[in-house]
């Protein structure tokens, strides 16, 4: 056990001095592996993970709903959902950052990453909100806090992540992320309020749409219904009817998606051979990024497994006698303090590895464990001092200072906060769906 936390300082400190945290997770997991069994063991389990890695075809999801989202995100959708949003709420005090939030939960049902959402909705609000007045803190933290939830509202990559690590169904980690994603958007829209009851400055109202309007928008939206119909309907056997009989699998629900934002993206007339070449090179490095720092995970976990990390913590649980609900709320601290030095992605792969064999030992349910992760990890997207969707607004933006941003950020961090305390209180809103299946 002292091997792996020897390992696990480790890794800190070089991630600390920059070093890609692919390369340190397989650094430090290489060495101490070798330093648990041999030379030859180590290259054996490094080279078997690199080759099982590159050949495993249900890894093929992970670039397919990121071609998908890119597709979707050529194909203009962004701009439809916020207009839609903003016919029904744009009247009221707050109203643009409501329809924000509103607009970025749709975003993040056919995109699957808080990064992509937060960068397209910072392009399609912040102008309307500043056209109306609204103050820099509350435009830009409403992008910020609504681009978090792109990674737990279904088709979510971290999600997809998170299963592929554990071995925990795709399928049921989705359904599982509806309502905690529903109940996010829902929040956030409180923490709008909030803030425009305090300072109605802050958010003035905008111009109201009559209902012709508001019916009008809603035929921009179709393309969002139907994609997300094709692949979570799909996924969850709302095809398997005559005379279709469809069900996909996660694989074959990415690839439908995929293909379903590519021919919507090509109607609309948003496609050149330019965008379809930029796309798909966007892919490919994004794959490869993810792919490295997936393999570099695992050669870290078979080391912290060898040394005894996990047999090690839960003996020490024994002896202190700890309550399982303690040993989760030491867990979640420990997220969120990470959540303020990490990003997201390289927090999930640097702790699921330690956490997930002790909380499921502990008789925690694995669906419900990603669920709670991926809250904590979108809170980590808004913490100070490296909240990654801050700062990709702070570039997005240019002229507003992360000082300002994280200041409006605050309600709904404590918005996040509450509905993380709700769902691991009540672990019946993350498992209800599931159970159903």
């Amino acid at each position: 056990m002292i091997e792996a936390l020897i390992g696990f300082g480790a890794v800190l400190t070089l991630v600390l001095l920059r070093m890609p945290l692919a390369f340190a997770m397989g650094l430090v997991g290489m060495v101490g592996y070798m330093h648990e069994t041999s030379f030859r063991g180590a290259l054996s389990m490094v080279s078997r993970l690199i080759i099982d890695t590159s050949q495993d075809y249900g890894l093929s999801v992970v670039p397919l709903f990121i071609l998908m989202g890119l597709f979707v995100n050529k194909g203009g959708i962004a701009r439809e959902l916020y207009q839609v949003s903003y016919a029904f709420l744009g009247h009221m005090r707050g109203g643009l950052a409501m329809a924000t939030i509103l607009a970025c939960g749709g975003f993040a049902a056919i995109c699957g990453s808080s990064l992509a959402t937060a960068a397209t909705m910072s392009k399609v609000a912040m102008p309307q909100m500043r056209k109306y007045g609204y103050e820099d803190s509350l435009s830009t933290a409403s992008i910020a806090a609504g681009g978090t939830l792109g990674i737990l509202i279904p088709p979510s990559v971290i999600l997809v992540i998170y299963g592929l690590l554990t071995e925990t169904s795709i399928g049921k980690l989705f359904m599982a992320g509806i309502i905690p994603g529903l109940l996010g958007i829902l929040f956030y829209i409180f923490a709008v309020k909030f803030t425009v009851t305090r300072n109605p400055k802050a958010g003035p109202a905008g111009e109201r749409t009559n209902w012709v309007g508001r019916l009008g928008a809603l035929r921009g939206v179709w393309a969002v219904l139907i994609l997300f119909f094709l692949v979570i309907g799909g996924l969850y056997g709302a095809l398997d009817v005559w005379p279709i009989h469809l069900t996909f699998s996660p694989t074959e629900a990415a690839g439908m998606g995929a293909a379903g934002a590519f021919l919507i993206a090509l109607f609309r007339g948003s496609l050149n051979l330019k965008a379809v070449l930029e796309v798909l090179k966007e892919t490919a490095i994004t794959t490869a990024s993810l792919f490295s720092v997936l393999i570099g995970a695992w050669i870290f976990s078979n080391f912290i497994n060898v040394a005894g990390l996990t047999e090690g913590l839960r003996d020490m649980i024994t002896s202190y006698n700890l309550a399982p609900w303690m040993v989760m709320a030491i867990i979640l601290g420990i997220y969120i303090v990470l959540g303020m030095i990490f990003e997201s992605l390289s927090m999930l792969l640097l702790t699921v590895p330690i956490f997930f064999p002790l909380v499921v030992g502990l008789g925690f349910d694995p669906v419900w464990f990603g669920v709670v992760v991926v809250v904590v990890t979108e809170i980590s997207l808004i913490t100070p001092p490296v909240g990654l969707n801050v700062f990709i607004l702070k570039n997005v933006v240019g002229d507003v200072s992360t000082g300002t941003i994280f200041k409006g950020v605050t309600p709904f961090w404590v918005a996040d906060i509450i509905r993380l305390a709700l769902l691991v209180g009540i672990p019946a809103l993350s498992l209800f769906l599931p159970s159903q299946m």
